[in-house]
C-alpha cells in the first residue's frame, strides 16, 4: 500500500545524531499514513544497529520502515543516497531529512497541507541552528527572506532560499524535474536540483515556522562543496558561480521576466540594458562574468570589504569589458580618477570602465555583495534608491 509521505534519509556515519533524528519522525503528529526511506552509504558506524533498534518502534507506532545501502569501502555521496531512497519509497510526497537533524512535531503535517495547496512548489520552513550562535547571518537570511526573495534572491552564494534538510514536495514534481546529480562528495546537488526546478518553472514557498533542528558541525557535508573542481568537470570555473551563471542564463522568474545585465554597488559593475531576456551566449558575453568579477579592490558603501580575487577580476574584463558601462563605488579618490584599467590586458588600448558614485547609476542593477555585513549601511543606501527587487536589482553575490 502506497504512503502519503515518504520520510527520504540518507545516512552515513550518523551515530551521534541518529537516536534523535529518528525518535523526531516517531513523534510527528501527522495523522495519515508515513514510511521511512532510510538509505546506508557505507556507514562503518553503528548507524545501522540503531536504525535496527529504532525500526521496531517507528513500525510498532505504524511507519513503515524501508532499508537499502551499501557496504562499498568509500561512500557514493548524499546524491546518490537521496535517490536510492526514493527509488525505494512509495509515498505519494517526500519529506527530506537529514540523519544529523531534528524535525518538531508538526513538520510533516504542515508541509504537506502547503505541498498540497502548491504542487509544483519546494515546500520549506524555517530553522533553529544547534549551536544557537553559529551562521547567524546565514540564519538571518534563511528565515527572513519574503515570499518574493524566495525567487528573487536564488542567485546569491547562500544556495537555495529554502535550505535542503527542510524540502518537502510531491513525488510527481519531484520525477519532473529529475534525480538529484550523483557526483559525490564536493558537487551541490541540492543546488543543481534547486536550479533545475527552478528551470522548469517550479515555485518556492515556506512554511513561516520553525520546524526543523539544523545542525552545524565540521563533518556537515555542506562543507564539502567546492567551489573550484577543475576544468575537466566545471570549466575551469567554481562550482556555485558556475551554476549561478548558468541558471541567470535560463531561468525566468515572476518578477525577473527580462533580465538586463546590468550591475551595481560598490563591488558590482554595470552593463547597458539588453531589454530582452538573457541567452546562454549574452549569459556569457555579459552575465556570469560580469558579476563574478568585482572592482579591483571592493569598497563597501562605507569603507573596505574583502578584495575580490584576480581570477574574477580577469574573467569580467576579457569577456565583458566591451559591454560594461560602469562600476560603481564610494571611494572618491576612485570617483575622481574616473576609470579602472585592467593593466594585465593584451588588447590595445587596455581596456577602462568608467567608475561612477552609487547614486550617479540607472537601474536594472546587479547587486554582488554580502548582505548583513555593514551594520545596515548598505542596505539603508539601497533602499534610499526606492528600487524594487526582481525588477530594478538581483542579488548575485
Amino acid at each position: 500500500m502506497r504512503a502519503q509521505v515518504s520520510v527520504i534519509l540518507p545516512v552515513h556515519n550518523a551515530e551521534p545524531w541518529l537516536d534523535e533524528c529518528l525518535g523526531s519522525v516517531l513523534q510527528q503528529d501527522f495523522e495519515g499514513s508515513m514510511e521511512l526511506s532510510v538509505f546506508n552509504d557505507a556507514s562503518k558506524d553503528k548507524s545501522m544497529a540503531i536504525l535496527e533498534e529504532w525500526k521496531v518502534k517507528l513500525e510498532g507506532a505504524g511507519i513503515l520502515v524501508v532499508t537499502g545501502g551499501h557496504s562499498s569501502p568509500s561512500p557514493r555521496g548524499v546524491g546518490y543516497s537521496k535517490n536510492q531512497a526514493i527509488a525505494q519509497s512509495s509515498g505519494t510526497y517526500l519529506c527530506f531529512l537529514d540523519s544529523d537533524d531534528v524535525m518538531m512535531p508538526q513538520r510533516v503535517r504542515l508541509q504537506l497541507e502547503a505541498a498540497a495547496r502548491h504542487p509544483t512548489s519546494i515546500i520549506g520552513c524555517q530553522v533553529r541552528r544547534e549551536p544557537p550562535n553559529s551562521t547567524e547571518r546565514y540564519m538571518r537570511w534563511i528565515n527572513q527572506l519574503t515570499s518574493d526573495q524566495l525567487l528573487t534572491q536564488v542567485f546569491t552564494s547562500n544556495g537555495p532560499t529554502v535550505i535542503m534538510p527542510t524540502w518537502f514536495c510531491s513525488r510527481a514534481w519531484f520525477s519532473h524535474v529529475g534525480q538529484f546529480d550523483e557526483g559525490g562528495q564536493g558537487v551541490p546537488e541540492d543546488l543543481l536540483f534547486f536550479y533545475n526546478h527552478l528551470r522548469k518553472g517550479g515555485g518556492v514557498v515556506r512554511v513561516d515556522q520553525s520546524l526543523l533542528l539544523y545542525r552545524y558541525h565540521p563533518s556537515a557535508a555542506t562543507h564539502s562543496i567546492l567551489e573550484y573542481v577543475g576544468p575537466q568537470t566545471w570549466g575551469g570555473a567554481g562550482v556555485l558561480w558556475t551554476l549561478r551563471g548558468q541558471l541567470r542564463s535560463r531561468v525566468q522568474c515572476p518578477k525577473v521576466l527580462e533580465m538586463p545585465t546590468c550591475g551595481f554597488g560598490e563591488t558590482s559593475a554595470l552593463a547597458p540594458c539588453t531589454a530582452q531576456p538573457l541567452g546562454e551566449d549574452i549569459m556569457r558575453q555579459q552575465g556570469l562574468c560580469l558579476v563574478s568579477a568585482m572592482l579591483p579592490e571592493c569598497v563597501d558603501m562605507r569603507g573596505a570589504c574583502p578584495r575580490v580575487q584576480v581570477a574574477c577580476r580577469r574573467s569580467l574584463v576579457s569577456c565583458v569589458s566591451p559591454k560594461v558601462a560602469a562600476f560603481c563605488d564610494v571611494d572618491e579618490n576612485k570617483i575622481r580618477k574616473g576609470f579602472y584599467c585592467y593593466e594585465d590586458s593584451q588588447e590595445r588600448p587596455k581596456p577602462q570602465v568608467p567608475i561612477l558614485h552609487f547614486r550617479a547609476a540607472r537601474p536594472p542593477f546587479v547587486i554582488c555583495v554580502k548582505l548583513d555585513l555593514t551594520g545596515g549601511a548598505f542596505e539603508d543606501n539601497l533602499r534610499s534608491l526606492h528600487l524594487q527587487e526582481g525588477r530594478d536589482f538581483l542579488h548575485f553575490s
